[in-house]
């Protein structure tokens, strides 16, 4: 099937979704449903929620849906763990090659998914591993917290190396194998284009939307960010420079 939009052959490609989720009980379904809009009929798809013991109803309502929605899986942790542990759950989970990442609080668009599929498949080939990484174009974000990040952003930057100047945007697609070999450690999330590019992968960067938060509360603050991103960003700087991943052949 062809994507008349994005000009490219989706046809043989399968799509996992993952959504990680914590108090989002009034986002959860408006997010499925534009989640369904968006890929049905243009590509085989299946939607992951994993919930990290909201407790606010979220999984309540996320088993309501998915008696109602043949495509959403919804999975749920014992103990919370966060968002780079719901992330990695969902990918583990995934029953398909390739994986979409979003954010559950309804502020990423998901009709950028498209933009992403559009991405990879102009860049697939090229290198053995590559993430596609969405860049908040117009964030509908406090001033405080676009200031705070764009300066977090430019630090992590050019400490790291990682081509990208938005990694906490929560679109990324990439494929399951190539998630799965990366370090695996608390706050990951927001370094997965770093870690990708550390593995011998590349990393694309394209524009998409970001929308404001029209239900619910955020779970970040400014601060409680500020020196966690610190202290792990010490942490990434170090297994930078201690990368394994030489390259295996068998001998003739």
């Amino acid at each position: 099937m062809l994507d008349q939009k994005n000009n490219i052959e989706l046809s043989n490609i399968e799509l996992s979704v993952v959504v990680p989720v914590f108090n989002e009980v009034d986002n959860v379904e408006p997010l499925i449903l534009e989640i369904q809009a968006t890929l049905e009929n243009i590509i085989p798809y299946e939607m992951i929620f994993i919930d990290d013991c909201s407790s606010d109803g979220t999984l309540s309502k996320l088993v309501q849906l998915k008696s109602e929605i043949e495509n959403l899986r919804v999975l749920t942790h014992n103990l919370r763990s966060g968002q780079s542990a719901a992330v990695r759950s969902g990918v583990k989970a995934a029953r398909s090659i390739l994986v979409v990442t979003l954010d559950g609080d309804g502020q990423n668009n998901p009709s950028d998914i498209l933009n992403l599929l559009a991405a990879y498949e102009k860049h697939v080939g090229k290198t053995k591993n590559i993430m596609i990484c969405g860049q908040r174009a117009k964030r509908k974000d406090s001033f405080i917290k676009r200031f705070s990040s764009k300066i977090a952003n430019a630090i992590r930057s050019s400490l790291l190396g990682d081509l990208t100047m938005d990694s906490g945007c929560g679109l990324k697609l990439f494929r399951v194998t190539d998630f799965m070999d990366l370090p695996s450690f608390d706050h990951m999330h927001r370094f997965l284009p770093a870690l990708m590019i550390r593995s011998g992968g590349e990393v694309f960067p394209i524009k998409v939307s970001h929308r404001s938060r029209e239900r619910g509360k955020s779970k970040y603050g400014v601060f409680d960010r500020l020196w966690v991103g610190i202290f792990d960003l010490f942490g990434m700087v170090w297994l930078r420079c201690r990368p394994i991943n030489p390259e295996v052949k068998e001998p003739e």
